[in-house]
């Protein structure tokens, strides 16, 4: 049984990823691959599957460290991620996050997805900034 995500992400939802956990500083989440959606010319998980499999299971687990607070605490963004491949992704995958070490406003954190057989498809670590809500609506981008 899955639980909901801690906001609302259109696209996460729309490639069919399931939250299974995510408190205490760790997330897990899966995803059963679809070959006419998540695959590659190859037919295994496109690596941006596994990058989003990634990116949205550290960003739990940093978010679960506020939990504690009203509306579940700030939101986050990614600054940068590092991702390693190691073998191709095929039938359902994990994903695991988890924080190494956070601030007031930043959080380290690493994650891996693993495949059926318990097997290391791809790593991480990733620097997430918390954040309040902005609003998208009406703004404008300044010219540089």
């Amino acid at each position: 049984m899955s639980i909901p995500f801690a906001a609302h992400i259109p696209f996460v939802e729309h490639l069919g990823c399931k939250m299974q956990r995510y408190d205490s500083g760790q997330s897990e989440l899966t995803l059963v691959l679809k070959d006419d959606v998540h695959t590659n010319s190859f037919g295994v998980a496109h690596g941006g599957v596994l990058m989003t499999l990634l990116d949205v299971a550290m960003a739990h687990a940093a978010r679960s460290l506020n939990l504690h607070l009203p509306n579940g605490g700030p939101g986050l963004v990614t600054l940068e991620m590092k991702t390693s491949f190691m073998r191709p992704g095929l039938g359902t995958l994990r994903a695991q996050g988890s924080v190494l070490h956070a601030t007031a406003k930043m959080s380290f954190c690493e994650g891996r997805v693993l495949n059926e057989a318990g097997e290391l498809c791809a790593h991480a670590t990733a620097t997430f900034k918390f954040l309040r809500a902005l609003p998208v609506s009406g703004r404008q981008v300044r010219p540089a």
